[in-house]
């Protein structure tokens, strides 16, 4: 009787906790986490003076302290502009290289047959384990032996190599659960593989596509280990040219919080344009 009624305690909690005091909850830690950002967005709006003399919440009681004169003068500062277009140059083109090669190997280690295939996917898993910073002082000299140390194309490659393992796991595992009739169908209608790679396999990988330029752009974008020692150190990436500034300055607030948003903030709209096929695609995960 006892274990009847504690059991019908603890489902009436649950019940309660999955309504509207658990929407409360989430609601308040989701504003807690966004404090900072926030924070962040009202600092780059305010003056120097303004910003060592009060906190940020100083703007909520006197709003006419904003001003886009910070973004002004970032627009205006060579090193942060430049920063961003170097990270641009390097975070593009290792998202889509490791989308396209990752598609097609994905591709092939699920549906097509080779010698050793099973060998070889083992072996791409495998490298899932090696740490990024096993490969740092090798990879060095490799990169100054063929004259492409501190250069863009260096630090493109390097992310493309670590990035593969996880993309060809994850494309791999998703194209495997499409219905083998589907391929078959396509095939008796005369596609070849790669008419039947193009307008079946990729259409249906969408989800899981999309899941992937998300976690390998912010994983780029967000670098500062890798871009510290392979980057052209006149043209870094905005991580590293934003800790150059506050080592060199320090003071430069004006400058450091509006370019510490536009990092964030483009990374976020990136994550919000492909939030839904983000979402189906670690459903889909879930359910398979």
């Amino acid at each position: 009787m006892s274990s009847g009624t504690e059991q019908s305690l603890a489902t009436r909690l649950a019940a309660g906790a999955a309504g509207g005091a658990l929407r409360v909850f989430l609601v308040l830690v989701g504003l807690f986490w966004l404090m900072p950002t926030v924070g962040l967005l009202l600092s780059s709006l305010r003056d120097p003076a303004d910003i060592s003399s009060s906190g940020w919440w100083r703007v909520l009681t006197a709003p006419a302290q904003l001003t886009t004169a910070n973004y002004a003068a970032l627009l205006d500062n060579g090193t942060i502009t430049g920063s961003l277009l170097s990270t641009v140059l390097i975070t593009v083109p290792s998202t889509v290289l490791v989308i396209v090669i990752g598609s097609f190997a994905g591709y092939a280690f699920a549906w097509m047959e080779f010698p050793g295939r099973d060998w070889w996917f083992l072996l791409v898993v495998g490298l899932l384990v090696v740490p990024v910073q096993v490969a740092l002082v090798p990879v060095s000299k490799l990169f100054g032996e063929i004259g492409i140390f501190e250069t863009t194309l260096g630090v493109v490659l390097f992310h493309v190599a670590f990035g593969l393992p996880f993309a060809i796991f994850l494309l791999r595992n998703f194209f495997a659960e499409i219905p083998r009739e589907l391929l078959e169908a396509a095939r008796l209608d005369g596609a070849g593989e790669v008419r039947l790679f193009t307008r079946v396999v990729m259409p249906l990988g969408g989800p899981a596509i999309a899941s992937l330029g998300i976690f390998q752009f912010l994983w780029v974008w967000n670098d500062m280990l890798i871009a510290l020692i392979f980057a052209d150190s006149d043209a870094p990436p905005i991580t590293v040219a934003l800790q150059q500034q506050v080592r060199q300055f320090g003071n430069n607030i004006d400058v450091l919080a509006p370019g510490a948003f536009v990092s964030m903030v483009i990374p976020l709209a990136v994550f919000f344009a492909f939030q839904r096929q983000f979402v189906s695609g670690v459903m889909a995960g879930a359910v398979k």
